[in-house]
């Protein structure tokens, strides 16, 4: 699901920026990419996080997506010329990653599922294009954040089938992407890293 232009503005805020800065900060705590990881980053917006990514853990292979053009033009834009050497920018579904099972070290996903109806779906697609032992860095909120007496009202969500935390991580475990680590605030959201493991069917 696209953003309202009110989602856009809180996408767009430097502010945001911050945020993801702080979280990236705890993320890189917990674990480290491997030297030469391949990453992608779903639901790229104006491309902050994709500067964080690159400057953090350095890749060798960065792609970026977003359902919205009009995001990846402004992540074009606000990329500098030699980061945008280093990141290929593509307008994508997160049903459908360019990718072949199996392919990424890592995959960033900052407020991506609790946007996308089914976010369950989303999910499987992200644990299918991960290596054994890749990473989902995600981010997400709750509908008690975004859908409480005001912000239903400007910002445009799905209304059906919404997660909490056990929800989440039950769902990812159930793709064998159990979350390893996590820092879940209740009625907010949660930011987490969760490890690809190997099917019991396998």
């Amino acid at each position: 699901m696209k953003l309202n232009w009110v989602e856009r503005l809180l996408a767009n805020n430097p502010l945001r920026a911050t945020l993801q800065r702080g979280e990236i900060r705890l993320l890189k705590k917990k674990v480290q990419l491997k030297k030469g990881a391949r990453v992608l980053e779903v639901g790229c917006g104006r491309g902050a996080g994709a500067r964080l990514i690159l400057k953090s853990f350095r890749p060798s292979f960065l792609c970026a997506l977003d359902l919205d053009i009009q995001m990846v033009q402004k992540a074009r834009a606000y990329l500098s010329a030699n980061e945008g050497k280093r990141v290929s920018l593509y307008v994508g579904d997160v049903f459908r990653l360019p990718f072949k099972d199996r392919a990424l070290d890592a995959v960033f996903g900052f407020g991506v599922l609790h946007h996308v109806p089914d976010w369950r779906g989303a999910a499987a697609e992200i644990g299918r294009v991960l290596k054994i032992g890749g990473i989902y860095f995600v981010e997400e909120f709750y509908p008690s954040a975004y859908q409480n007496f005001i912000t239903k009202h400007l910002l445009l969500h799905p209304t059906e089938d919404r997660f909490f935390s056990h929800d989440l991580r039950t769902t990812l475990k159930e793709i064998n992407l159990p979350v390893r680590d996590a820092i879940d605030l209740k009625k907010i959201g949660i930011v987490a890293v969760a490890v690809k493991e190997v099917s019991s069917n396998q």
